[in-house]
């Protein structure tokens, strides 16, 4: 009796695949030979066969446990396969692996098939697609429900809505079942994969959940302090701004930056950059003269300092 090797007709070295990636070599396989472009040819008809059974087998977790229990036997036997040493070895119920036997291997001779499998009335499993879309950070953060239009092979126009969660990261997809390619007799449709694309925001910068700020101060307001009401996504706050900061400090919001995907909330990171006025006006280069006649602030011989203690 011959037994079929599954995983070699599909071009796979290893039972030890997961589901998705036998679903990847059927897909390649088929698409090479698919009888509507091999036509009448049977070498070509017959590996479509061979690779559809494969496929039928390895999908199912629970066909595929057992039958990777024969696969293991029939390897380390270097290729004899006896089913009396593997029912005596594995203590196999006798009438069960003979059902589990004819599944994989078809109807002893001596036994007629009660259904007449017709080839023209095999189900496959419609490819699935993938398509991107652009969204912003204000999307992610609220959630947001999309209308994507495909074309169909008809020439029609589907729509299809996605609905965009909060906290869903840039690059992460969102999978639609059964929004994919029509599966063939009946088969089961494929999946719409859509990758979400994050545009660029020109306020904040993303690092996890953490959200990160420029806060550009005044030379007057970092020696002073301040108070000032600081906007984020959802709302704004009135924070203090301690005396003395210096740029490149960061002041943390917290539970005020973006979402995660189990709703938690990360924080918001001021950035702070003290800017100095680039035209001055007569008054202020006054004061700022007269700032500098007064004040003992020396920065430079203050770092020499610090650096030698």
């Amino acid at each position: 009796m011959v037994f079929k090797d599954y995983y070699k007709i599909l071009e796979i070295d290893t039972y030890k695949v997961s589901i998705e990636d036998i679903k990847n070599a059927y897909r390649k396989l088929a698409k090479i030979y698919h009888p509507d472009i091999n036509i009448n040819d049977t070498l070509a008809e017959d590996k479509f066969k061979d690779i559809n059974e494969a496929y039928d087998v390895l999908t199912d977790k629970n066909k595929k446990r057992k039958y990777d229990r024969m696969w293991v036997s029939y390897k380390a036997r270097n290729g004899a396969f006896d089913p009396s040493d593997f029912i005596k070895k594995h203590e196999i119920n006798t009438e069960a692996f003979s059902e589990f036997f004819d599944l994989f291997f078809g109807k002893k001779e001596n036994q007629k098939p009660n259904v007449k499998v017709n080839k023209n009335t095999k189900m496959f499993v419609g490819e699935d697609i993938e398509t991107e879309i652009e969204v912003t950070l204000e999307d992610t953060f609220f959630g947001i429900t999309k209308t994507l239009a495909f074309r169909t092979t008809k020439g029609t126009i589907k729509n299809i809505t996605v609905k965009i969660p909060e906290g869903i990261r840039n690059g992460e997809k969102i999978r639609i079942a059964g929004q994919g390619k029509q599966g063939i007799n009946g088969g089961k449709d494929g999946d719409l994969y859509v990758k979400v694309k994050m545009i660029p925001n020109t306020i904040y910068k993303i690092d996890g959940a953490n959200l990160i700020k420029e806060l550009r101060l005044t030379p007057w307001e970092a020696a002073l302090g301040t108070s000032l009401n600081i906007d984020y996504l959802d709302g704004n706050s009135l924070i203090n701004i301690p005396a003395g900061i210096e740029s490149g400090e960061k002041l943390r919001l917290p539970r005020k930056g973006h979402k995660t995907s189990l709703g938690q909330r990360g924080d918001l990171l001021l950035d702070i950059k003290i800017t100095v006025p680039k035209e001055l006006t007569s008054a202020e280069k006054l004061l700022f003269k007269k700032l500098e006649e007064i004040s003992e602030f020396k920065p430079r011989n203050h770092n020499i300092k610090k650096e030698n203690k």
